[in-house]
């Protein structure tokens, strides 16, 4: 090969190389962007790999629901029950979420499962502590089957992100703000056809992008 040749060989491969990096730290950042809601909330699980168990269960507001009746939004749904003192102080929190989710539109919708004793006692129970009004749908659960036997429930409160095409993106054990802007970040997040891969176990990311987080300076410790 004449010098000529190879000097002009090894300035396309020097240009490739430069669009390949320029391309790859350009997927990076898209990555981060759309990963920063998630490595925010930090949920305790976080996949994309099951579908949310349908459920057909009394609503306190009258009649029959289901969760399928949602299917083609974001939903978030909270279990609570009347026995949790962390539930209770984390309903009125989530009454403004769902104030909030109703001001910005209809995509992303806030649902509560309760495992009181019947639909009277739950109705009791958000009576007392939210006197102003019940701003979500609120279901009941009273032999707490479904939260138990196909959601695997262990801990109340539990609140599941599930996307528009009835997938269970995260769970997040434990009370949280629900008023802060993590929540409809990472709900809004999940609409993106591109949204983040990242999974959580344990409260901790996993796999091949589990160092976003970090580079984020958004990693719980």
């Amino acid at each position: 090969m004449k010098p000529a040749q190879l000097a002009q060989l090894v300035f396309i491969l020097i240009a490739a190389l430069g669009v390949y990096s320029f391309g790859a730290t350009a997927r990076d950042g898209e990555q981060r962007k759309l990963c920063t809601p998630m490595c925010a909330l930090n949920p305790d699980y976080a996949a994309r790999n099951r579908l949310a168990p349908d459920f057909e269960l009394p609503l306190v507001s009258g009649g029959m629901g289901r969760l399928s009746d949602y299917r083609g939004k974001v939903v978030i749904l909270n279990f609570w029950s009347k026995t949790c003192r962390p539930c209770l102080e984390e309903l009125p929190s989530l009454a403004e979420l769902a104030n909030i989710l109703k001001s910005r539109g209809k995509d992303v919708v806030l649902l509560t499962l309760s495992t009181d004793e019947s639909v009277d006692d739950a109705k009791a129970t958000l009576e007392s502590v939210l006197p102003d009004g019940v701003p979500f749908p609120v279901f009941v659960d009273s032999g707490a089957d479904m939260v138990l036997d196909k959601y695997g429930t262990k801990l109340y409160p539990e609140t599941w992100f599930i996307d528009k095409q009835g997938v269970i993106r995260a769970r997040v054990d434990g009370a949280r703000d629900w008023s802060q802007p993590i929540a409809i970040e990472f709900a809004q997040s999940l609409a993106h056809p591109q949204a983040c891969k990242l999974e959580f176990e344990g409260g901790k990311p996993r796999g091949s992008q589990a160092g976003i987080c970090s580079d984020l300076g958004l990693l719980s410790q």
